[in-house]
C-alpha cells in the first residue's frame, strides 16, 4: 500500500508532517508494516527534518518538488502555474497509479481542484463532496456532509450527497442500515426554504437509502440519526462550531471530559473527498503531528473498505 503525503502542506509544515509519519510508524497501528509512504516536498525545506525519519529510511520515498501552492492562492490558477508544486506533483503520482491514497493539509481549494482534475468524478456523480463525522453523546458517530466543498447546491447535488453519506457510514463506520436525514429548520416535511423542501421529495422518493426526515441542530450530536446532509456552506459552519466547542471547553476553561475530546479534529485527521476515482482527504490547515497520523489512518481505511468500488457501482446502476 502506498500512500502520497504533501509534506509542504499546513501551517506548520513540514515538520508536523513528518512527525506524523514518525507518530505512526512506531505505533500498534503500523503493524504487518504494509505501508510505504511518498512524500512531495522542496527539498531545501526539508532536508533539517529528514534526520527524524532515520530510523525508517526502508519506509519512504522523497519526491522532490521545486515549490508549494500558498494557503491564499487561487486554486485552479495555482495548479496550473505550479504544476511542478508539492499538491500538483502529488496528484500527478495519484493519477498514474504510483500511489493508492493522497493527503495533505495545504490548500482546500486546490487539493479538491487537483482531485478532480487529475483522477476525476466518478462517472454518474454530478459533484464530489467532502464530509466529516460529527461525534454523538454515545460514543458513535454522525456523518455530515457537504462540510465546505459546494456552497450553492441543488436538491439533485443533496440526493447525491445522501447516497455517498450512506455507502461510507455502511463501508467505513460499519453502520448496516444508517439513517439518512436532511438538515433542516423543523421536523415537519414541509419545513425549510426551497433547495431543503425540494431535497426532502427527492430523498423520501430514494429506495437505495433509509431516509428518516428531517433533522434539526439539535440532533446533529444526538443519536437521531447516521448521516445528516445539507449545503456545503451550512455543514461547514456546523463542523466549525463543532470545532470551537473543543476549543473553548478544552483549551481555554481547561474542562475535561471524553465527550468535548471526540471533537478535537486532530482525532479524525481531515475530510474525505467522495466521489472522485482514488482516495484523497484534506487536512486541517494547522494540523499537528497527530493529525496527520489520523490522516494516513483514515487514507489506509479508505483504501482497504473498497468503498470506491462501492460508490461507482451504486452510480452506474
Amino acid at each position: 500500500m502506498n500512500i502520497g503525503i504533501d509534506i509542504m502542506g499546513g501551517d506548520f509544515a513540514p515538520k508536523e508532517a513528518i512527525n506524523g509519519i514518525l507518530k505512526y510508524l512506531v505505533s500498534p497501528s503500523d503493524e504487518g508494516q504494509d505501508v510505504h509512504f511518498f512524500l512531495f516536498g522542496v527539498e531545501s525545506m526539508v532536508i533539517p527534518f529528514f534526520s527524524l525519519l532515520d530510523q525508517c529510511e526502508a519506509r519512504y520515498t522523497f519526491v522532490s518538488c521545486n515549490t508549494v501552492i500558498g494557503m491564499h492562492e487561487h486554486p485552479t490558477k495555482a495548479l496550473k502555474e505550479k504544476q511542478d508544486s508539492s499538491i500538483a506533483v502529488g496528484f500527478n503520482y495519484l493519477k498514474e497509479g504510483k500511489i493508492d491514497a493522497f493527503i495533505g493539509a495545504g490548500n482546500t481549494g486546490a487539493m479538491l481542484v487537483g482531485a478532480i482534475y487529475s483522477v476525476k468524478v466518478i462517472d454518474g456523480i454530478l459533484r464530489p463532496t467532502i464530509a466529516s463525522p460529527i461525534p454523538k453523546l454515545d460514543g458513535k458517530f454522525n456523518f455530515l456532509l457537504d462540510v465546505g466543498a459546494n456552497a450553492d447546491c441543488k436538491p439533485e447535488h443533496l440526493a447525491q450527497f445522501a447516497i455517498m453519506g450512506s455507502i461510507y457510514a455502511k463501508h467505513i463506520l460499519k453502520i448496516e442500515n444508517p439513517r439518512v436525514s436532511l438538515l433542516n429548520i423543523g421536523e415537519e416535511e414541509g419545513k425549510g426554504n426551497l433547495l431543503a423542501m425540494a431535497a426532502y421529495q427527492l430523498l423520501k422518493q430514494n429506495k437505495s437509502i433509509n431516509f428518516i426526515g428531517n433533522a434539526e441542530g439539535r440532533d446533529i450530536m444526538l443519536d437521531n440519526t447516521d448521516v445528516i446532509v445539507c449545503e456545503g456552506f451550512t455543514g461547514n459552519v456546523v463542523l466549525k462550531m463543532a470545532e470551537s466547542f473543543h476549543f473553548i471547553l478544552s483549551e481555554k476553561k481547561h474542562f475535561q471530559d471524553e465527550f468535548i475530546e471526540q471533537l478535537n479534529y486532530e482525532h479524525y485527521g481531515g475530510t474525505p473527498i467522495l466521489g472522485i476515482n482514488a482516495p484523497v482527504i484534506i487536512g486541517h490547515g494547522i494540523s499537528s503531528n497527530l493529525a496527520f497520523n489520523s490522516l494516513i489512518l483514515g487514507a489506509k481505511n479508505l483504501i482497504t473498505s473498497g468503498i470506491i468500488e462501492e460508490l461507482k457501482k451504486e452510480f452506474k446502476s
